[in-house]
């Protein structure tokens, strides 16, 4: 801004304070936001730096000065006894330290620890309790001053108590009216039914969880608050105004022994370090938790020390949060394309405009299907609201209405494919249209693609633009013609030398070994994934039994209903799937399961496995393999939940986390220890 005028700068000022109020409005009030968290935080952190720049400029009545959001005119006001303040906001651990700094400042030579909690993804409320316990009253934060009160919803949250029990209030070192403040948030599983049964009723969907938790909240009908299953962790106690408590440990376990909802995943860290490493374990698992966490907060743990630190006129000094990067975005629609898949779905695709989102670059998003635009009335030009969950691919949210240019047109789905130009087909009861032509040459290219897979038939050589022109010069029609190929045929084609072709004719000739569970998935049959390929695989032993299986003998086993029954047998029934069967079986590729010792799938059915680092003998793969054909499972991130965590050479982080929670490790000689039936007791790698 160096090279801004006065004027200028004021005018830009002015708009960005007008700007975040109006955003304010619609995300606290409507709990309808027209822009993300990013451009929102975005916005706010460039007028604190002007702000910074410019203090002749300054207005105490800033949205920087103030806590965001207002009482709504429906519900009665209340003021809050302490002020109810936000937080400020970190977005890199190096922004992190340097608070710490400003801790570790302004404490001088005291030794001072943390508290480490999850940033809830919901709406601040105060519950008050009498002097005997009993719940009283039900305050929203508001602005931070005076907030709305919703008693009668907050009572409908199940695991709440309506009555404190008595030890625990005895135990308490000061008399008074309790206060609890805590989090209200919807679990992902409520949300996603919240939004399906308002899409049902043909009234408005939440952007996000906490959009939805706010409006359940502020529901005139407490019945209708009751029937969206809201959820509450409790994270600070007051009683009579004060903290009762020497530090903010003790008044979470005072919490915890008076039955009210507390986060497990709390931990009192003695450094700046241990928060990182909180924070990272807190990154990983994140999409494991059944509700949205945006960051994780960090608490100086000593009462005393808080007061010390003390407060700016919106947040304390003692407390900052630590956010995640934005897993919502706003940006634009470019244009819609259409995707022929594996099975013939024709699926849309949003070509958006490049947006930062979860850590990487985000310029496609799935919509799902040609129900799905409609819905959501997406057009070429709009402003849409996306979003990307861990490694899920990024979805529309919304549209952006507000924000439409005029004159867009509504999308027109094409019904015939883009790939082959036969006419699609919707059958009943089916949200997709596909191509029905077995010829298409999209489905061929990604029967192959899939067929290649490292999880399927692991022909890694074997890359979209050779599989391409092996289609293209008619080599290879199908999978089984891959392996009639020779190396002669293959140095032909552009950009394959010799030792490319040894290579790629290599990884062909291994791949017969696959056996069935790896060639049951890649053979693309619908809606059989890698884990019931293997449940398949075990079950029948080879492809000539689950031929001849019916529909009704394959829903008869464990984990396959009646649809994927009917898929298989649907599959298997084709003759020209049954002639393809026949000629990967003439050329040699295994048909059979390999046949598993009892003894050792007896100590590991049911067990979970999570593989870290790198293994000297096998892939990650093969090991999760061994582990899924013995009955185990696997998972991306360690809990409480897990039994095993192997663990190779340069494990990190969830070696780590492993150790915290006490989890068996075993290095890879253990592993196939266990493997084959031996008893391990773990080792613990030091």
């Amino acid at each position: 801004m160096s090279g801004s005028t006065p004027e200028s700068t004021a005018e830009r000022i002015g708009r960005l304070r007008d700007e975040i109020r109006q955003h304010n409005e619609r995300y606290y009030i409507d709990d309808d936001p027209i822009v993300s968290d990013a451009e929102y935080d975005a916005l706010v952190r460039e007028l604190q730096e002007l702000e910074a720049e410019h203090p002749e400029l300054d207005d105490p009545d800033s949205p920087t000065r103030r806590v965001s959001g207002r009482a709504a005119e429906t519900f009665a006001k209340y003021p809050h006894v302490r002020p109810m303040l936000s937080l400020d906001n970190t977005y890199s651990i190096d922004e992190l330290r340097a608070w710490d700094a400003r801790v570790r400042k302004g404490l001088g030579d005291e030794p001072y620890r943390y508290v480490a909690e999850l940033k809830i993804d919901g709406l601040s409320i105060a519950i008050g309790f009498d002097g005997r316990g009993a719940l009283v009253r039900g305050v929203t934060r508001g602005d931070g001053v005076t907030g709305e009160i919703v008693t009668a919803n907050v009572e409908t949250i199940p695991g709440l108590p309506k009555r404190l029990p008595g030890a625990a209030t005895s135990a308490l070192p000061a008399k008074g009216e309790i206060e609890v403040r805590g989090e209200v948030y919807l679990s992902t599983a409520e949300f996603r039914r919240i939004n399906a049964e308002n899409l049902e009723e043909g009234e408005r969907t939440f952007a996000n969880p906490r959009n939805a938790a706010a409006g359940s909240l502020r529901q005139k009908d407490p019945a209708v608050t009751a029937s969206r299953r809201l959820a509450l962790f409790a994270y600070e106690l007051f009683v009579a105004g004060g903290k009762p408590f020497q530090s903010q440990s003790e008044s979470l376990a005072w919490l915890r022994s008076a039955k009210v909802p507390v986060n497990e995943a709390t931990l009192v860290c003695g450094s700046i370090g241990e928060v990182v490493a909180f924070i990272e374990s807190a990154g990983e698992r994140r999409d494991e938790l059944g509700y949205e966490i945006d960051g994780v907060v960090v608490k100086v743990d000593s009462v005393d020390q808080q007061e010390k630190l003390g407060y700016t006129s919106k947040a304390p000094r003692w407390a900052v949060a630590y956010k995640f990067p934005a897993r919502q975005a706003t940006t634009t629609l470019n244009d819609i394309t259409i995707q022929v898949g594996l099975t013939g779905a024709l699926t849309p695709v949003a070509e958006l405009e490049p947006v930062l989102l979860s850590g990487s670059t985000v310029s496609r998003a799935s919509l799902h299907n040609e129900d799905e635009i409609r819905r959501l009335d997406a057009r070429v030009g709009d402003v849409l609201l996306v979003e990307k969950s861990g490694d899920v691919i990024p979805r529309v949210v919304k549209v952006v209405l507000d924000r439409r240019p005029d004159g867009l047109v509504p999308f027109v789905f094409p019904t015939v494919c883009p790939s082959c130009g036969a006419e699609s087909v919707r059958l009943e009861g089916e949200v997709v249209r596909r191509c029905p032509n077995p010829g298409c040459p999209a489905k061929k290219l990604k029967s192959l693609l899939r067929f290649k897979e490292r999880k399927a038939m692991n022909i890694e050589k074997l890359g979209e633009a050779l599989a391409g022109k092996l289609l293209e010069t008619k080599l290879v029609r199908d999978p089984a013609d891959l392996y009639v190929l020779t190396a002669s045929q293959v140095t032909g084609l552009e950009r394959m030398g010799d030792k490319s072709a040894f290579n790629l004719m290599a990884q062909i000739e291994a791949s017969k070994s696959a056996g069935l569970a790896r060639l049951l998935y890649a053979l693309g049959i619908r809606h059989v994934g890698t884990r019931i390929a293997q449940v398949l695989a075990t079950a029948f032993g080879s492809a000539e039994a689950l031929g001849a299986a019916t529909a009704e003998e394959l829903a008869a086993v464990g984990e396959i209903g009646p649809i994927v029954a009917a898929s298989v047998a649907e599959w298997f029934g084709d003759d020209g799937n049954r002639e393809l069967i026949g000629r990967l079986k003439a050329v040699g590729v295994s048909m059979d399961a390999p046949e598993v010792a009892v003894e050792a799938a007896a100590g590991i059915a049911g067990k979970t496995f999570v593989l870290t680092g790198k293994l000297e003998g096998m892939t990650r793969d093969e090991a999760a393999e061994m582990i899924v054909a013995r009955g185990g499972k696997t998972s991306g991130s360690v809990s409480r939940k897990t039994d095993y965590v192997v663990a190779g050479s340069d494990a990190g982080s969830k070696l780590e986390k492993a150790e915290a929670l006490a989890v068996k490790v075993l290095d890879e000689s253990a592993f196939l220890s266990l493997m084959r039936g031996d008893d391990v007791e773990g080792s613990d790698l030091t």
